[in-house]
């Protein structure tokens, strides 16, 4: 088994030093010279394990002053489940009301964009075909906890009244119902989570560490006849939410 990296045996460190309220919440940590010293390490170690910590939400850093521990916070729960999808309603905000928060979104539809190479092979249609993009920005109590990018083949939907996810008499309805509303049954959705960096402009967005961890979800939606309907990339900040998925079974 490989040894694990010293960044990591720091961050553990810390954290026990944490758990054993050696520093509470609001305390301002030693500096990194000094910890690297205590613990036999270089600069940049510490650097790396206080960066994963503050993305992780233990650590807060304060630009000027120094690094701190952080107030506890709970993190928002995210479902990913088959029965997300409601007859009527929002899930997400069905979500956020299950866990005593008010879900609520922000979006911006452009219409006609042409899709990117990795978007085209995930539709499976050809680059540059014309797409229906729509950004979303999630909130819980007004705070953003996620972010997702939709694309839908433009073709699929043009000339219908569900054309505009966020338009129209069935905006906000899910893909699931929308894609009814023509004539299209969906059958199953693939997910594919990863965890990663936030960009800058996701950083700033979530309100979170700059390069703090997300888990990134490729999810597609597909229909009984095997098409792709649908494909987003989510954007979940490990600090702020877990995720949760529920897996139902026939019986």
């Amino acid at each position: 088994m490989s040894e694990q990296p010293p960044y990591l045996r720091i961050a553990d460190e810390l954290r026990r030093r944490i758990a054993e309220h050696e520093w509470t919440p609001g305390d301002r940590l030693p500096s990194r010279a000094q910890i690297a010293q205590e613990c036999g390490v270089g600069d940049n170690v510490v650097r790396r394990a206080q960066e994963l910590l503050i993305s992780q939400g233990v650590l807060e850093g304060r630009a000027g002053s120094g690094t701190y521990v952080a107030e506890p916070r709970k993190r928002v729960r995210v479902v990913r489940s088959a029965a997300r999808e409601q007859p009527q309603g929002s899930p997400f905000r069905a979500d956020m009301k299950a866990v005593g928060r008010q879900g609520d979104w922000e979006s911006r539809t452009d219409a006609k964009v042409p899709a990117p190479t990795d978007v085209a092979a995930r539709l499976g249609i050809a680059e540059g075909d014309l797409c229906v993009r729509t950004a979303y920005e999630f909130l819980a109590d007004g705070k953003p906890v996620q972010l997702s990018t939709s694309w839908e083949p433009y073709e699929l939907t043009s000339g219908t009244l569900v054309v505009l996810p966020e338009g129209g008499p069935h905006a906000g309805a899910g893909v699931v119902n929308r894609m009814a509303q023509i004539g299209v049954t969906v059958s199953h959705a693939v997910e594919q989570p990863e965890p990663r960096q936030a960009t800058a402009e996701e950083a700033s967005l979530l309100g979170i560490q700059k390069a703090g961890l997300v888990t990134h979800i490729r999810r597609t939606y597909y229909s009984d006849e095997g098409q792709p309907v649908e494909t987003a990339d989510i954007v979940v900040p490990t600090a702020l939410c877990e995720i949760v998925y529920e897996i139902p079974f026939s019986r």
